[in-house]
């Protein structure tokens, strides 16, 4: 299920112009994510009070949030598939702590790519939508291996 260098290639220069403005990218995801799939929401307890898309996006906290996690998505991506070290962490905090179904990744995974569509359309045709589709099915995959070693049903 290993993607081939040329698909590597391919999500990480989309990865690139996400960097540019991971806050932007990262809010669209998680308001896409709470719009799409309402039930997200309750994972998250300091976003709840945030009822609109306009409430959602005239806050910093979901702003800064949606940072951090495409941060440390692309940490991720970064590592071509070699991200044993980063996912350990991350596993155990959403598995033990978040309590983040295996689910919901997926949910965000669909949302990630909706939003590279959208805003980068040029660059993420059908080859690197494919591509980034198996890196972060990969990375839920090895998440979901490692759910199952701490226990989680997720």
């Amino acid at each position: 299920m290993g993607l081939s260098d040329g698909e590597w290639q391919l999500v990480l220069n989309v990865w690139g112009k996400v960097e540019a403005d991971l806050a932007g990218h990262g809010q669209e995801v998680l308001i896409g994510l709470f719009k799409t799939h309402p039930e997200t929401l309750d994972k998250f307890d300091k976003f709840k009070n945030l009822k609109s898309e306009e409430d959602m996006k005239g806050s910093e906290d979901l702003k800064k949030h949606g940072c951090t996690v495409l941060t440390a998505l692309g940490t991720i991506l970064k590592k071509k598939g070699q991200h044993a070290a980063e996912i350990q962490p991350l596993a155990q905090s959403h598995a033990t702590k978040h309590k983040i179904p295996v689910k919901y990744l997926e949910f965000i995974s669909e949302i990630i790519i909706e939003v590279l569509k959208k805003r980068h359309s040029g660059d993420f045709g059908a080859d690197a939508q494919g591509a980034m589709s198996k890196a972060l099915e990969l990375f839920r995959n090895d998440i979901a291996a490692k759910y199952k070693e701490l226990g989680f049903q997720g």
